[in-house]
């Protein structure tokens, strides 16, 4: 097993990444409040660099490359968020970026990872492996960007929980959970090692499409299980096909649990979203908003941090989604 990150590898994250990375902030809606019976505070990564999280682990990982791997150039697979948190990493490093990406990709990421210079290769997220699709240019000497199970990704991400916890106090709140979407792993993984050395008592939850809750079920097994074939999902961001080794092994020890939400709920916290954090959020960036219409967390009284992951969906897409609820 690869020594898991700690709070020491998302510290020096973090100081990586000042000046770089947004510091998103902290906000709440008094109708939200009300409607849950508690205080809901909502981390807005939508208005990140990029538009989602996904640059804080990229732009960690080619920092921690010596020069001459940066040389050699990037690659990495994502269906969109971490395509284009790598091609703008590497286009601040200079360096060269090759993104696989689902055909089905939203053409909005894959116009702006295109943009950013990076080259794309397109494949079957159905019947295509990825890492055969990006293992020939491995073995020309460019060094992979895996999009989660990496110890230098996933300390990227957790400096959004050394954030929240930081805006936490500052408000002077006291957080009894953290809600958080969940693809791979990577995002959930790192807030919490974040979250749980500030306070050991907070309840950190992932939250993940219908019939792609392997994190859930893996959880409720003790190992690493594969999400069934066969599925589609409006979360195209969140469609991971299991766990990493490195993600489970943190989330294992410190989530609270998992919780899966339908297309339809993810579809309306959307809407909510709009309506009242005045946020335009993708479809996998809302199910942690989502997750509290769920009743699994304990919401009455309590003080909750949702984490809205990204905002990149094009205008049509958004408007058909949410005219649909």
């Amino acid at each position: 097993m690869t020594t898991l990150p700690g709070i020491s590898d998302i510290q020096a994250a973090a100081a990586r990444l000042s000046g770089l990375a947004v510091e998103t902030p902290l906000i709440e809606s008094p109708e939200l409040n009300e409607r849950y019976g508690g205080r809901i505070l909502f981390k807005p990564e939508t208005l990140q660099r990029t538009g989602s999280f996904k640059i804080r682990g990229a732009y960690n990982k080619l920092s921690s490359l010596t020069e001459e791997e940066r040389s050699r150039g990037v690659v990495a697979f994502s269906s969109g968020n971490h395509a284009q948190g790598v091609a703008a990493s590497a286009a601040m490093f200079g360096v060269k970026a090759v993104i696989a990406m689902p055909a089905d990709a939203p053409a909005l990421k894959v116009g702006n990872v295109r943009k950013m210079g990076a080259e794309v290769v397109p494949f079957d997220r159905y019947k295509d492996d990825r890492m055969t699709i990006v293992r020939p240019y491995v073995e020309k000497g460019m060094v992979l960007v895996p999009p989660f199970d990496d110890p230098a990704i996933i300390a990227g991400q957790g400096t959004i929980g050394l954030e929240l916890m930081k805006q936490a106090k500052t408000l002077g709140v006291s957080l009894d959970a953290v809600v958080i979407p969940c693809g791979g792993g990577g995002l959930s993984s790192g807030i919490s090692v974040a979250v749980k050395d500030a306070s050991p008592r907070t309840a950190v939850w992932a939250v993940e499409p219908e019939n792609f809750d392997d994190t859930r079920r893996s959880l409720a097994k003790g190992e690493r299980v594969s999400n069934q074939p066969g599925h589609t999902s409006i979360c195209d961001a969140l469609l991971t096909a299991e766990p990493g080794a490195i993600t489970f092994e943190i989330n294992r020890r410190n989530l609270a649990g998992a919780i899966a939400v339908s297309d339809k709920a993810a579809a309306q916290a959307m809407r909510d979203a709009m309506a009242y954090l005045k946020l335009v959020v993708e479809p996998g960036g809302c199910v942690a908003l989502a997750a509290l219409s769920s009743g699994e967390i304990d919401l009455a009284g309590k003080c909750v941090v949702v984490v809205l992951s990204g905002g990149n969906v094009d205008f049509g897409t958004y408007a058909k989604i949410i005219a649909a609820v």
